[in-house]
């Protein structure tokens, strides 16, 4: 399930950094805010805010990555550095992205 989706080295690094309990609430944390970092990027879109929404890309990105959730983080590189797309189809993208990455990890963090 999480094959392709998280780079398990970059995980387990973490853990062994931090330890497994402390990456466990850090999961929650990000499952907690990346939503909001999702919604941050509907609206700058619609809104044609493009520093806005480049920063909320690099904060999603940077956070994916923390956990090694390379694709997802990989997609919202793309969007921090394409500038304000024309519609919201990359957006619905990294949804899906997000959706995926946030159930391995969630496994992941459970061991």
């Amino acid at each position: 399930m999480t094959e392709g989706l998280i780079d398990h080295a970059t995980f387990t690094e973490l853990q062994e950094t931090v330890g497994a309990d402390f990456v466990g609430e850090l999961v929650e944390t990000f499952l907690e805010e990346a939503p909001k970092m999702l919604a941050e990027l509907r609206t700058a879109l619609v809104a044609r805010e493009a520093e806005t929404f480049r920063r909320a890309a690099h904060s999603l990105k940077t956070n994916a990555n923390t956990f090694g959730a390379l694709a997802l983080g990989n997609q919202a590189r793309a969007l921090e550095q394409g500038g304000l797309p024309n519609d919201a189809t990359a957006l619905d993208a990294l949804d899906v992205a997000y959706a995926e990455s946030a159930n391995a990890l969630r496994a992941l963090a459970r061991g």
